[in-house]
């Protein structure tokens, strides 16, 4: 190189550390591309993208292929620079440390951390148009990369890591995907996103989280008057209604009040009419998860289902409606019967229903009591308590202070509950 003018190996030192940079920007943007928002690139017909997302396909050899361009650069960049700095220097002592200090200098912020910075901050523009070189440049050195991959694959077999076929790392678990939800607020409008989140809470929840409990369902007797129960279809607050006979745990189906009010027009209102329209009831096992449940009633076309525990016994209805609404939010009036209400007082505290579901109190309120146990409210506090408390207790559950304020038939009927802001601002008082 004796014969090569300065300034043209300055110039060669400058183009070997540039490719180098290609290289180096290449390879961490194809490792930080987004791989869903490509896949869809692809299929709208991005060429960079379908280029791309074959290069991935073949992890092994374009990482084979980008080392080994990025290895050969910064080696030839390493060779030159030394011949470069003798020729400034000469071959004195201070030639070797000086020539390392600043090709390490060089190397790095050049040929490295720069151009991986960029590809980490821009990985599509980097990957798209890097793909249009590295995929001549596969075909070119495939001989080679098969080579070295051979040593690499022997290797890892020595080690005892044989490396998964497919796309394994791509997979997403459940809460990952609502991580991926969440992360992504920015993109997604509001209501969307709470709806999609909710759809991952329907494998985690039951029917017993949503449904109406057992004093709270609104149903006839068959054996009452028909004057009795003429009135009582004519006043109800559903479509679909329960029917027993003398006590509650002879249930004998469901039957639909548009069908009752056919049956009065045409004048054959009676109990044997009754029965012939009354549908057989659907029984849920307590504790079945929503998500199984919602396509229970899609495989056996219902709508409303009763659920029971280990004994049988009737715990309570479930709805389609019930878990619609877990997803997109309540959307129905519900009757004065059911139990859900709460009010804000002029000092910030709630005045609660006793009987309001833990899981729509933590939502709506933004509190936090624990779901582990008891389903309501007054189940809560009646087992913090072990006993029936009497108006005006006062407790403290989960950091939260309540104040009992009615009881009535063996439940807690009214709560205030007291937020955290507002007892500390008391305290502070």
């Amino acid at each position: 190189m004796e014969n090569i003018p300065l300034n043209a190996l300055i110039g060669l030192f400058v183009v070997l550390l540039l490719l180098s940079a290609f290289f180096s920007s290449a390879e961490t943007s194809m490792m930080s591309i987004n791989r869903y928002r490509l896949k869809h690139q692809v299929k709208e017909g991005h060429r960079g993208a379908r280029l791309t997302l074959h290069l991935l396909e073949k992890t092994n050899k374009l990482l084979g292929v980008i080392l080994l361009g990025n290895n050969l650069l910064n080696t030839a960049a390493a060779t030159l620079g030394t011949v470069i700095t003798v020729r400034l220097m000469g071959a004195n002592e201070w030639a070797l440390p000086i020539a390392t200090m600043g090709i390490t200098f060089s190397i790095l912020v050049i040929s490295e951390v720069t151009p991986k910075v960029l590809g980490a901050t821009y990985p599509e523009r980097i990957a798209f148009f890097a793909s249009y070189f590295l995929t001549p440049l596969l075909k070119l050195f495939h001989p080679v990369v098969w080579f070295v991959n051979l040593f690499v694959n022997g290797l890892l077999w020595m080690l005892r890591l044989q490396p998964k076929p497919g796309t394994e790392n791509t997979r997403l678990s459940v809460e990952e995907l609502r991580t991926l939800m969440l992360e992504a607020g920015a993109f997604i409008p509001q209501k969307h996103q709470t709806m999609l989140l909710n759809l991952f809470e329907l494998e985690k929840s039951t029917v017993d989280d949503v449904m109406t409990p057992r004093n709270q369902i609104e149903a006839i007797d068959l054996a009452q008057p028909i004057a009795e129960l003429r009135h009582q279809l004519s006043t109800c607050y559903h479509t679909r209604l329960l029917v027993y006979e003398n006590q509650m745990e002879n249930i004998v189906g469901f039957i639909h009040v548009r069908k009752v009010l056919h049956l009065t027009q045409v004048g054959e209102f009676g109990s044997e009419e009754l029965r012939r329209i009354i549908r057989e009831p659907y029984f849920i096992p307590s504790g079945t998860p929503l998500f199984s449940q919602l396509q229970y009633f899609q495989e056996n076309q219902r709508r409303m289902g009763l659920v029971v525990d280990e004994y049988g016994e009737l715990q309570g209805l479930v709805s389609l409606e019930d878990i619609l609404e877990e997803v997109v939010g309540e959307f129905t009036t519900h009757a004065p019967t059911q139990a859900g209400g709460f009010s804000l007082q002029l000092d910030g505290s709630w005045v609660v229903d006793g009987s309001m579901l833990l899981r729509s109190l933590n939502r709506k309120l933004k509190l936090n009591f624990p779901l582990d146990g008891p389903k309501t409210l007054n189940g809560l506090i009646l087992e913090h308590l072990e006993d029936i408390p009497e108006s005006g207790t006062s407790l403290r559950i989960a950091g939260y202070t309540l104040e009992i304020l009615q009881t009535q038939d063996r439940a807690v009927r009214a709560v205030r509950i007291f937020p955290v802001e507002t007892e500390n601002a008391a305290s502070q008082d």
